[in-house]
């Protein structure tokens, strides 16, 4: 199933990573276009990865594992990367940390819940983080080249603590969740 549609769209975000990363060192307006083309690139797939998939009946276990993989990792290190190069400055490592701890504990409450043969679903809350969460990415990427314009730097700030925020809720929301069923297997 590796060579199915979905699964390669899926994968694709995983190979773009490196190159996104490297374009942000490109010189002058190019090391925020390419990278924040990219980026929205991956975005693209991944709406597609999970349409394709159901449209042609190819889900697969794989593919099921690999797109939350492929999501977090292609976010994980593009903030990385942001804090590197100083555009998610001292103060917005806060929420950037935040937003990685969340999902680094969200990926460990469904693997257990798994197990229990409990589904976590996404909720609407969490689907805002992840708006907020992508448009705060999309603007820090390419704040650089629109400098003169207006200050998408710090609109990518902003909305990084509007998903930092969120965030912690939907985290909370989560960890209820998990704990519920920990107990209740518990007792």
């Amino acid at each position: 199933m590796l060579s199915s549609l979905p699964n390669l769209l899926t994968l694709s975000r995983i190979v773009v990573i490196p190159l996104l990363l490297a374009s942000l060192f490109l010189p002058g307006d190019l090391g925020s276009w390419v990278p924040l083309g990219l980026f929205i690139a991956a975005g693209i797939t991944d709406f597609l990865d999970g349409y394709f998939a159901r449209r042609y009946r190819q889900t697969s276990n794989l593919g099921r594992f690999m797109d939350p993989v492929a999501d977090k990792l292609l976010v994980a290190s593009v903030l990385f990367v942001l804090v590197g190069i100083g555009r998610i400055g001292e103060w917005d490592l806060i929420p950037a940390t935040i937003i990685l701890c969340r999902e680094i504990l969200v990926s460990g409450l469904r693997e257990y819940l798994a197990e229990l043969r409990v589904g976590m679903p996404v909720s609407k809350l969490a689907k805002w983080k992840t708006t907020a969460q992508i448009f705060a990415i999309c603007f820090l990427l390419g704040g650089p080249a629109v400098e003169g314009q207006f200050d998408a730097i710090l609109i990518g700030q902003v909305l990084l603590w509007v998903a930092g925020s969120l965030t912690v809720w939907t985290g909370y929301d989560y960890l209820r969740l998990g704990l519920k069923h920990m107990m209740a297997e518990g007792s």
